[in-house]
């Protein structure tokens, strides 16, 4: 894990020609974006959450088209019984 020198950064913008202000504003603006990286522990627990997601809706996937391909086996036992009746009179 890398570690940012703050005070490095610091020194570079006052050489740059910042002032001290602005210098202080642009090592808080860092310090408060690096709050919202991830970490490795994060992506770790969104690929589980992921995975056990997938999984969830691979299953739930698999048993509506098991329930469509049983209704449509039934309707088309229905139809063909209703048109041999039809045939037969």
């Amino acid at each position: 894990m890398a570690i940012f020198d703050t005070y490095k950064a610091f020194t570079n913008f006052k050489e740059a020609g910042f002032t001290e202000a602005q210098a202080q504003a642009l090592i808080d603006a860092g310090r408060d974006g690096t709050d919202a990286l991830a970490t490795k522990g994060d992506l770790k627990a969104l690929e589980d959450t992921t995975k056990a997601d997938l999984r969830d809706l691979e299953q739930r996937m698999t048993i509506r088209l098991g329930a469509m391909l049983f209704a449509a086996t039934g309707l088309q036992v229905a139809i063909v019984g209703v048109l041999l009746i039809l045939i037969v009179r």
